[in-house]
C-alpha cells in the first residue's frame, strides 16, 4: 500500500483502527466502558468528518476506491447520522439495561462499511462495503437479546438481508459476465451502444439488492417490523445513515456504469419510485405506532428521492443529494421527540401519547409540528424544497407524469403528518412526558433550525450538492 493510497483512504483507516482500539478500551474498562467508549466514538466520528472534508480527489487500490466531491458530501451526511444516533442512544439504553460498549463500536464498523460503499468504484468494492455495513447492522438490530421483538427484528433483517445480498451478487456476476470487467467506468465503456438482455437482467438484480437497503417497494417488507421491533435508538440509526449510504451507492453505480442503458434502468427506477411513494403514503394512514408510521414515511421519502435519480441527469442527482441531506435533518429531529416519549420510567410509542403535547411541552410540540409540516412537503419548509428539486429535475427530462404522481402522493401522505399535529394541538392532553435529555433537545433544536431556515441560506447545501452531482454525472 503506497503513501498516496493511505492518504486517499485515511478516513476509513482511522475509523476502523479507532473502532478496534475502542473495542479494547471497552473490554478493559468494564463495567463503566459504555460511557467512555460512547464519548470517544463521537469524538472519533468528529475527527473523521474533518478528515473527509479536507481529503483530496483521488483513486486507490487499482481504481476500486475513489474519493471525489460526491463521496465527500454523502460521507459527511453518513457520519453526522451515525454520530447523532450514538449521542441520542444513551438514556434509552441505560433505562433498558443494555448500555453495552459494543453498541457504539458496531455503529463505527457499520459506518466504515457505509464510507466504503460511497467510495466504491467497482462491483467488488461495492459488495465488501455493503456487507461490512450489513453484518454490523444485523447485530445492532438485535442488541436487546432479552426482548422478543428486538431478536425477531434482528432475525428478519438478517434473513431478508441475506436474500437481497444474494440477488445483488447474482446481478453483479451477470454484469461482469456480459461486460468483462467489474470497474464502473469499464462497464460503461464495454456496454457503450449495446445493451443486451443479459445485462438488463444483471441491472434488475443489482437494483433489487440495492432497493432492499433503501426500503424501496417491493423490497420494503422488513422495514415496518424492524423499525418497531428494534430498540428506538437503533431505529434512529436505520432511518438515517444506512439509507443515505445505499442511495448514494445506487446513484453512483447507475449513473457511472450504465449511462448508455438509461432507457432500461430508468423504467425500473420509475416503477420502484411510484410504488414506494404510493405505499408510503397510503399504508401509513392506519398506523397507531409512531415507529411504524416513520417506517412507512421513510419508504415514501425514498420513493421521492428516486424521482431525482429517474431523471438520470446532473440536476436529478443534485436533487437526490439535497433530498438526502434535508431528510436526514427531519428524521433525526423527529426521532429525538420519539426518544423523549417517556412516562414514569417507561417509553411509549403510540401516536395517541402525543395528545395535547402543546400544553405540556409547548416548545417540543411546535418543533415537532414544523418537522411534520416539512415531512409533508408544506412550503416554505425544507421538505417542500427537497421535493421541488427532484420533481423539477424529472419534469425537465419529460417525466412530468412521475412528478404529478409524486405531488398526489404527497397530498395523501400529508394526512398522517397533519393527524399528529392535530393530536398535539387540539386533543385533550395526556400525561406529560419526563423532561427531555439535553442531547435530544440539542438534536431537536438543530434539526428544526435546518428545517425552518433552509430557505434563508439554501446554498449551504445546494452548492456542494451541485458540485458533487456534476462530478458523478461527468464520470458517467
Amino acid at each position: 500500500m503506497s503513501a498516496s493510497e493511505i492518504a486517499t483512504a485515511l478516513p476509513e483507516i482511522v475509523l476502523v483502527l479507532g473502532a478496534i482500539a475502542l473495542l479494547m478500551i471497552g473490554v478493559f474498562s468494564a463495567p463503566r466502558g459504555y460511557g467512555l467508549v460512547t464519548t470517544l466514538s463521537v469524538l472519533l466520528l468528529a475527527v473523521v468528518v474533518v478528515l473527509v472534508a479536507v481529503s483530496h480527489d483521488g483513486k486507490a487500490f487499482n481504481g476500486s476506491f475513489t474519493v471525489d466531491a460526491f463521496a465527500r458530501f454523502t460521507k459527511i451526511l453518513v457520519l453526522i447520522g451515525s454520530g447523532a444516533a450514538i449521542l441520542m442512544s444513551g438514556d434509552f439504553l441505560r433505562s433498558r439495561g443494555i448500555e453495552k460498549f459494543e453498541y457504539p463500536v458496531m455503529i463505527l464498523l457499520a459506518t466504515t462499511g457505509m464510507l466504503m460503499m460511497l467510495s466504491a468504484n467497482d462491483l467488488i468494492a461495492l459488495y465488501i462495503g455493503l456487507e461490512l455495513q450489513s453484518l454490523a447492522l444485523y447485530v445492532i438490530a438485535s442488541i436487546h437479546r432479552d426482548d422478543l421483538k428486538s431478536t425477531e427484528a434482528g432475525l428478519k433483517y438478517f434473513v431478508l438481508g441475506a436474500l437481497s445480498s444474494g440477488m445483488l451478487l447474482y446481478g453483479a456476476s451477470l454484469i461482469y459476465g456480459f461486460a468483462g470487467t467489474v470497474s464502473f467506468t469499464g462497464i460503461a465503456a464495454a456496454v457503450q451502444g449495446h445493451v443486451g438482455l443479459g445485462l438488463v437482467f444483471g441491472i434488475v438484480f443489482l437494483l433489487a439488492g440495492l432497493a432492499f437497503k433503501i426500503s424501496a417497494v417491493p423490497f420494503h417488507m422488513w422495514t415496518p417490523d424492524v423499525y418497531e421491533g428494534a430498540p428506538t435508538p437503533v431505529t434512529t440509526l436505520f432511518a438515517g445513515a444506512p439509507k443515505i449510504a445505499a442511495m448514494g451507492l445506487m446513484v453512483r453505480v447507475i449513473i457511472t456504469s450504465f449511462p448508455s442503458a438509461l432507457a432500461q434502468w430508468q423504467q425500473i427506477v420509475v416503477f420502484i419510485a411510484i410504488a414506494s411513494m404510493a405505499l408510503g403514503s397510503f399504508a401509513a394512514i392506519g398506523q397507531s405506532n409512531i415507529k411504524r408510521l416513520m417506517a412507512y414515511s421513510s419508504i415514501g421519502h425514498m420513493g421521492f428521492a428516486l424521482v431525482g435519480l429517474a431523471a438520470g441527469t446532473s440536476e436529478g442527482v443534485q436533487g437526490v443529494l439535497i433530498y438526502l441531506a434535508l431528510y436526514l435533518a427531519m428524521t433525526l429531529g423527529t426521532f429525538a421527540v420519539i426518544l423523549s416519549m417517556k412516562r414514569k420510567g417507561a417509553y411509549v410509542e403510540s401516536i395517541s401519547d402525543l395528545a395535547g403535547l402543546s400544553r405540556t411541552d409547548t416548545l417540543t410540540a411546535y418543533a415537532l409540528a414544523a418537522l411534520m409540516f416539512s415531512l409533508a412537503g408544506i412550503p416554505p419548509l425544507s421538505g417542500f424544497w427537497a421535493k421541488w428539486y427532484v420533481f423539477v429535475a424529472a419534469v425537465h427530462q419529460g417525466l412530468w407524469p412521475l412528478a404529478i404522481l409524486g405531488v398526489l402522493c404527497s397530498v395523501v401522505g400529508a394526512f398522517y403528518y397533519l393527524r399528529v399535529i392535530k393530536l398535539m394541538f387540539f386533543d385533550e392532553p395526556a400525561e406529560a412526558f419526563e423532561p427531555m435529555p439535553v442531547t435530544l433537545r440539542a438534536v431537536l433544536v438543530l434539526a428544526t433550525i435546518v428545517t425552518v431556515f433552509f430557505i434563508v441560506w439554501p446554498t449551504l447545501i445546494t452548492g456542494p450538492a451541485a458540485t458533487a452531482a456534476a462530478l458523478v454525472a461527468a464520470a458517467g
